[in-house]
């Protein structure tokens, strides 16, 4: 499927979420979707936006910057 990415890493919550929901609404479904983080709060926030919108989500961390890989379900 198509695959995009968002680097957000430098940005505070909510920003990096809301770049991610715009993206995502332009989107098909089964599209994956990256986005690089660096605010902690992210790794709370953009998974729980997944669940609650029914979209899988992995992250994986490598030093400072989060990289979450998501499906649009």
């Amino acid at each position: 499927m198509v695959s995009d990415s968002i680097d957000a890493r430098g940005l505070k919550c909510p920003l990096p979420v809301l770049k991610m929901e715009k993206r995502l609404e332009t989107m098909a479904t089964g599209s994956t979707l990256v986005v690089l983080a660096t605010d902690p709060m992210a790794r709370i926030d953009i998974p729980l936006y997944c669940r609650q919108h029914g979209h899988a989500c992995t992250l994986t961390a490598e030093g400072e910057t989060l990289s979450f890989t998501i499906v649009k379900g």
